[in-house]
């Protein structure tokens, strides 16, 4: 059986330095259709939650949009937003019970790469009812995603800031996204060629990807990820390397100062330390833990 990630594990070096950069909300504006038109819908849709509409669609979108989970793999999205709903007294005053999804649980705490071929096997192998619902929420979405997601440009300064980067560092897309969803996006706006690999959730999570690419290659000091949200942090921390915040609802700005100051800054050594501590800050100050609602209830 081939290894999804083997492209990542025999990546070429040819600089000192790598760059990885995610895409949904970070080099492309398509969070929010992505989520309000593609993602929301269909899980109404699949997981007859028409009853509370209004309630499901505000807790998908604090969950993939407004908070610290922003950008996470849709599959522990998907559970976050059960939970949510579980939860709020409204939901509960309607008397909605949602379907056990256990299963979806234990499938997303044991599998490591997070995406449609997994699931497929997985739900071949025991028939589980929720996980082949899940499965067709899944490729729905990404039906939905390939139908009215195009025409989004990168955010401006993108495309200078690839060129800019590929004189002097080695480059690769780090996504949650599907494969073939990023592929096509990329050479929509013709900047595939503008990194060395595309991987998507198929080829595991972005803590992996980075890893596979970074072992015995590069200094950890000489690596950095680009991301707009707490999963893209996570995985620069757990490799030891450093991270550049793409703010959500202020990409623009973000990416003016990467291109002016902060790449510069990497390259030349100056950039770890008090100056990413306080791009951090900033970034963590946008995507708060807790939802409106729970604020305003005294939840957890």
């Amino acid at each position: 059986m081939s290894d999804a990630a083997q492209p990542l594990k025999d990546f070429k070096k040819e600089q000192d330095f790598l760059v990885g950069i995610d895409s949904d909300g970070c080099v492309f504006d398509t969070m929010e259709i992505k989520q309000k038109e593609c993602f929301i819908p269909n899980t109404c849709k699949y997981f007859d939650l028409q009853s509370v509409a209004k309630y499901a669609r505000e807790a998908g979108e604090f969950v993939n949009l407004y908070s610290k989970w922003r950008g996470v793999n849709r599959f522990p999205a998907l559970i976050k937003i059960f939970e949510l709903l579980e939860e709020r007294a409204e939901v509960k005053a309607r008397g909605l019970k949602l379907d056990d999804y256990s299963s979806l649980k234990a499938w997303v705490a044991a599998e490591s790469k997070l995406g449609n071929p997994a699931l497929e096997k997985y739900v071949a192998e025991t028939g589980d009812p929720f996980l082949t619902k899940t499965l067709a929420w899944s490729k729905a979405v990404n039906a939905t995603v390939a139908d009215i997601v195009y025409g989004v440009p990168p955010f401006p300064l993108v495309r200078e800031s690839l060129a800019k980067m590929r004189k002097v560092a080695d480059t690769l897309v780090v996504s949650q996204t599907p494969g073939e969803a990023l592929v096509r996006e990329w050479q929509e706006h013709n900047i595939d060629d503008m990194v060395k690999v595309i991987a998507g959730q198929e080829m595991g999570t972005k803590t992996q990807h980075l890893g596979y690419v970074i072992e015995g290659r590069y200094a950890k000091d000489h690596v950095l990820m680009i991301g707009d949200a707490p999963g893209d942090l996570k995985a620069a921390r757990r490799n030891g390397v450093l991270f550049y915040p793409i703010n959500p609802g202020n990409e623009e700005a973000s990416w003016k100062r990467f291109y002016e100051e902060s790449f510069d800054k990497f390259i030349g050594g100056t950039y770890a330390g008090d100056y990413e501590a306080a791009l951090i800050d900033e970034f963590e100050a946008y995507l708060p833990e807790k939802a409106p609602w729970q604020i305003k209830q005294g939840g957890k």
